[in-house]
């Protein structure tokens, strides 16, 4: 393929089930992982999505990447906002060359993202309503400049999103899993929030779950074009 992409990527073609275009669902892994890491779970998810897995832009070292870096200072952890502005944009632009290239659906575009990839997710579907058709953000939290670029809340109306947390995170506390719960409960959203016994992972139950959810959004929104 021709088509020069801004995000190095795996991809996992639908197999089965949908006469039009293919609804895509995009991993995107969190800090100091990489595009295998997510990857994994494809084998696991509906066999109906076009699942691509990014590398984030940010290479830490051999084989970590992230959306942006982190300063571990003695006050605790700091993020460089020009550099999350840089990844969101990255991404949104990213999604487009993806819908275009692969021919998926521009009106099915499904973000999971863990840690790191939660907050772009939602960095991106909360500040350009209408980028995705659901999110589900695992072990993420809220990143305070995405909450003040939302320009649009009417545009949220009705978008799908799972939080999912683990309550013995030592990552990323459960704390900020309930920040998230609340902030996104000011906006219109349809949200979905479950917290699991695990730390910053991805459980089996976790992903059962997940991939339940997934099934019952993509049978919601593509019902019209699955093959009889």
């Amino acid at each position: 393929m021709s088509t020069t992409f801004s995000l190095f990527h795996h991809t996992a073609p639908a197999k089965t089930g949908l006469a039009e275009k293919p609804p895509l669902l995009i991993l995107l892994h969190g800090y100091g992982a990489n595009e295998d890491d997510l990857f994994s779970l494809a084998p696991y998810l509906d066999e109906r999505f076009f699942i691509i897995s990014v590398r984030a832009p940010v290479r830490l070292g051999m084989m970590g990447h992230a959306w942006f870096n982190l300063g571990f200072t003695p006050q605790g952890i700091t993020v460089d906002p020009d550099e999350v502005e840089h990844a969101r944009q990255v991404l949104h632009r990213f999604i487009g060359e993806a819908v275009a290239a692969y021919d998926c659906n521009p009106q099915a575009v499904y973000l999971v993202g863990f840690s790191q990839g939660a907050m772009m997710s939602l960095a991106v579907a909360l500040t350009h309503p209408g980028s995705a058709a659901a999110v589900v953000a695992m072990s993420g939290r809220l990143l305070p400049q995405t909450w003040a670029q939302i320009q649009d809340p009417d545009g949220l109306i009705g978008l799908p999103i799972l939080v999912a947390h683990g309550t013995q995170d030592v990552v990323i506390p459960i704390g900020h899993g309930r920040e998230l719960r609340d902030k996104l409960g000011e906006l219109p959203v349809d949200l979905t929030y479950r917290e699991y016994e695990m730390g910053h992972e991805v459980s089996a139950e976790s992903l059962e779950d997940i991939t339940r959810w997934l099934r019952q959004q993509l049978d919601r929104s593509t019902s019209s074009l699955i093959v009889n």
